[in-house]
């Protein structure tokens, strides 16, 4: 199995040019959390509900693998040995030939069958 890394930090959007202390400019990095805040809560939900899902499916295939081994031991038990297939399609019986059959000429001078153009350029 393939080994697991340890999850990295999550680091803040960083501006490239240093804003002036002002108001404005914690009001705006205020802004800039709240939208990061909103987006982190919006992938926790998308996670919880993608979690949900699979365990969920988890859960049919657990019923539907129950279902099978029932059934698998229900037709051991009926037959009194292992279940066997039973083939309803018959296997072809029809074998490849490697007859060949060539065209029939009617006359043995081929030459006459063709017309030859050359080209020159």
């Amino acid at each position: 199995m393939a080994s697991k890394r340890s999850p990295s930090k999550i680091y803040p959007r960083v501006s490239t040019l240093p804003r002036r202390q002002t108001e404005a400019a914690h009001y705006l990095d205020m802004y800039k959390l709240t939208v990061e805040k909103t987006r982190i809560h919006q992938e926790l939900e998308n996670l919880e509900q993608r979690r949900q899902r699979l365990y969920t499916r988890l859960a049919e295939i657990d019923q539907q693998a129950d279902g099978l081994g029932q059934l698998a031991g229900t037709l051991r038990l009926q037959d009194g040995q292992r279940y066997r297939p039973q083939t309803t399609h018959p296997l072809p019986t029809a074998t490849p030939t490697a007859n060949v059959y060539l065209p029939d000429r009617q006359t043995s001078d081929s030459r006459s069958d063709y017309s030859t153009v050359l080209l020159e350029y």
